[in-house]
C-alpha cells in the first residue's frame, strides 16, 4: 500500500514572514482543562483558514505544538517515536538549559496586528485552561539580519526540500506530517559584541558581515559558528534543520528566538553538541561567548488530521 502523508500544519514549512509571536503555555491543574484544551486545539486549523481567507495578503500561519513532557497527559496512547526532553548541555561557562513547558503557539504573518488578533482569539478560547509562560515578538530586522548584524538563515532548505527536512514521513507513519521543534531564547550581549572588530566577528561567524559571503571551508576557524553547525552524517550528507528563528528585542533585552523544525530531533541535537561540547579538541562555538540561551524546550507539532481527531 502506497504511503500517503497526513496533512501538515502550513506553518511548519512556509517561507519566512516579517513578524511572529512565540507563545509558550502551561496547562492549569484543573480536571476540565485538558478537555477544553483538546477542543480548542482541534479547531486551530479552521481558525488559521478563517484568518487566511479574511486577510489573503497577510500569509498568516498558526502552528501548535505539544511539549515533550506534556504529551502523555494530553494523549496517553501513542507517542511520536523520537519525542524526548530538550537535550540540556553544559560545558564550563556554556549552557543550553532545559526549561520545559506544555504548549507552543507559533503565530506568524506579514502583519503583527493580525498575529495579535489570532493570539487574543485563542487566549479567549483557552480561557483559564492554560497559564502564559512567555510571549516573544519576533521581527524581521533590516535585510533578514540577526541583531549581531549578520544575515541569518542563509543555509535554510529551499523549495520542496523544506518538507523533506522538516516533516515526519514514512519513518513514523502514525505521526506523518508532524515535525519536531526545538525552541531556545538567546539573549545577546551586544555591548560586548560591538567591541569586537568586524574581522573578528566575521571569523566567529565564518562569513562576511556586509555582503554575507560564507568563508571557504578551509578558511573557517574551528571555533566559527558555521564550522560548528555544518555537519555531515555517516553517509556524508549534510545534517539539516529548518530554521524559523527571528530576532526579538526592546531597549532592555534583545536576542534571537531560535526555532528548529525537523523530521527527527537528531540533527538539532548533533548541532547543539557540536556548538557547546565542540570537536573534541576544545573548539566550541565562540558565538556563544556573546549570546546565552536562557530557555530550551522540545515539542512535537502534529498533523492537521491528528489535531482534528482531538475533538
Amino acid at each position: 500500500m502506497e504511503f500517503v502523508m497526513a496533512r501538515f500544519q502550513s506553518g511548519v514549512i512556509a517561507e519566512a514572514n516579517t513578524d511572529a509571536l512565540f507563545i509558550t503555555l502551561n496547562i492549569n491543574p484543573k480536571t476540565d482543562s485538558i478537555v477544553n484544551l483538546r477542543q480548542v486545539m482541534s479547531g486551530i486549523p479552521a481558525t488559521e483558514l478563517s484568518f487566511r481567507q479574511r486577510y489573503p495578503g497577510a500569509d498568516l500561519h498558526i502552528t501548535v505544538a505539544i511539549g515533550s513532557e506534556f504529551w502523555d497527559r494530553l494523549n496517553p496512547g501513542e507517542r511520536p517515536s523520537e519525542l524526548a526532553a530538550f537535550p540540556a548541555l553544559k560545558d564550563q561557562a556554556l549552557d543550553a538549559p532545559h526549561t520545559p513547558v506544555d504548549l507552543l503557539l507559533h503565530i506568524r504573518s506579514e502583519r503583527h496586528d493580525l498575529n495579535y488578533e489570532a493570539a487574543v482569539l485563542l487566549q479567549s478560547r483557552l480561557a483559564d485552561s492554560v497559564a502564559l509562560v512567555e510571549e516573544v515578538h519576533g521581527f524581521r530586522y533590516l535585510d533578514s539580519r540577526d541583531l549581531t548584524g549578520f544575515v541569518d538563515g542563509t543555509e535554510n532548505p529551499q523549495g520542496d526540500h523544506r518538507a523533506e527536512v522538516a516533516l515526519v514521513g514514512d519513518n513514523d507513519p502514525i505521526f506523518s506530517g508532524g515535525s519536531y521543534i526545538h525552541l531556545q531564547r538567546y539573549e545577546h550581549d551586544l555591548e560586548a559584541w560591538n567591541r569586537v572588530s568586524v574581522k573578528q566577528q566575521e571569523d566567529i561567524l565564518g562569513r562576511t558581515k556586509a555582503d554575507n559571503r560564507e568563508y571557504a571551508s578551509a578558511d573557517k576557524p574551528s571555533f566559527s559558528h558555521t564550522k560548528r553547525t555544518s555537519l555531515k552524517d555517516a553517509q556524508g550528507k549534510s545534517v539539516e534543520i529548518l530554521r524559523h528563528s527571528m530576532p526579538y528585542g526592546n531597549l532592555s533585552q534583545r536576542g534571537l528566538l531560535f526555532a528548529s523544525y525537523g523530521r527527527s530531533p537528531v540533527p538539532f541535537t548533533q548541532m547543539l553538541e557540536s556548538m557547546i561540547l565542540g570537536d573534541g579538541a576544545g573548539n566550541h562555538d565562540h558565538l556563544l561567548h556573546y549570546s546565552q540561551a536562557v530557555t530550551g524546550q522540545a515539542f512535537f507539532a502534529p498533523s492537521i488530521d491528528w489535531l482534528e481527531s482531538l475533538a
